[in-house]
């Protein structure tokens, strides 16, 4: 049924385009654009797990780590260009704070009782604090003076460079441990997408979610004049949630069904991925449009380092249930309401 109703969704993506470029009232465009990027980043999601079977666990994975944050890195360029920095570093922040929160926590609300592979929980939780680390030094930096200056996003280069060596070093040692710890149960004769058919998917649906993160970076602005809310609120929150929505309904229905090892491997993973991957990633296209350095407000890295914290002490023993779940969820809140109070700089 879920399947069914994104399948339908996916005419949103064509809808945006045309309300587009027939000039419909901005504030309709962002609220489609919002809705649609939900079943492009489904199909995304399917379409590299499909091709992962054809082209084994270490180009799937690479697959899985391009294109399964594409709303995302998209996203963010687009507001790079557009001149809204607190705007990119908002939702990029926004999207690892709501996956070891919100995600997590309705994951383990929905799954109860289980555990996770500790190991792997540890490492995507030490990348994710080791970035917060890093963004610190620009961030401290950025308080006094233009937080936008060119020297800022040089140290802040250095610092994409570092995290995205480290990544690809991690995801080599990762894809080799869990080769040796398991064993695929796909027979030969896997019924999946043809690899054409999963690469055809995968590029248009990523074509599509760029004009429509167009339309949607267009309208940010006046969504959040004419809402009465801020455009770090929109970003930190509605953004980033939206951004990864097919990605979070994947954890909660696994975890649904008993598979809470693997719900935590997504919700982990994906913050981790953000973290040491995708914002490194913006940074260095970044120098292609209008340099953007890591200058993060207080209430961003504390929310990071917070929520990293609480995640790491809430999987002590290795075992989720859905009280734990619960405290992720009540944290989350507190932050978007924190995140809602502090506006923009």
């Amino acid at each position: 049924m879920i399947r069914r109703i994104l399948t339908i969704l996916l005419l949103l993506g064509p809808a945006v385009v045309v309300a587009n470029l027939l000039g419909a009232p901005e504030l309709v465009i962002f609220v489609v654009a919002a809705v649609a990027l939900i079943p492009l980043a489904w199909i995304i999601g399917e379409a590299t797990e499909h091709a992962s079977h054809h082209t084994g666990p270490g180009i799937g994975g690479f697959l899985n780590a391009s294109f399964g944050n594409a709303p995302e890195l998209i996203i963010a360029l687009l507001a790079v260009n557009n001149g809204l920095a607190d705007v990119v570093r908002g939702s990029l922040m926004g999207s690892v704070v709501s996956n070891l929160l919100l995600v997590f926590g309705v994951s383990m609300v929905a799954g109860g009782r289980g555990s996770v592979d500790k190991v792997s929980s540890l490492v995507s939780l030490g990348l994710a604090g080791l970035a917060t680390a890093l963004f610190v030094w620009p961030s401290v930096a950025g308080r006094s003076g233009d937080p936008e200056r060119h020297s800022l996003a040089v140290v802040s280069l250095s610092i994409a460079i570092v995290l995205l060596v480290l990544y690809f070093a991690v995801i080599v040692v990762a894809l080799r441990r869990h080769h040796r710890m398991h064993v695929s149960d796909e027979s030969e004769d896997f019924a999946g997408w043809p690899l054409q058919r999963s690469l055809i998917a995968l590029f248009a649906a990523t074509v599509v979610t760029a004009f429509v993160a167009e339309a949607l970076v267009g309208t940010l602005e006046t969504f959040s004049e004419r809402a009465g809310i801020s455009q770090f609120f929109v970003a930190a929150v509605i953004v980033a949630i939206v951004g990864n929505a097919a990605e979070h309904g994947g954890a909660v229905v696994v975890a649904a069904r008993g598979q809470m090892e693997l719900a935590a491997e997504i919700a982990l993973s994906s913050a981790a991925q953000v973290a040491v991957l995708v914002i490194p990633a913006v940074v260095l296209g970044s120098f292609a449009l209008t340099p953007l350095p890591l200058s993060f407000r207080p209430i961003e890295i504390g929310a990071i380092g917070g929520s990293i914290i609480l995640t790491a002490a809430v999987l002590h023993g290795g075992k989720t249930s859905r009280l734990k779940g619960t405290i992720l969820i009540l944290a989350y809140v507190a932050v978007a309401v924190a995140f809602f109070l502090a506006g923009d700089r």
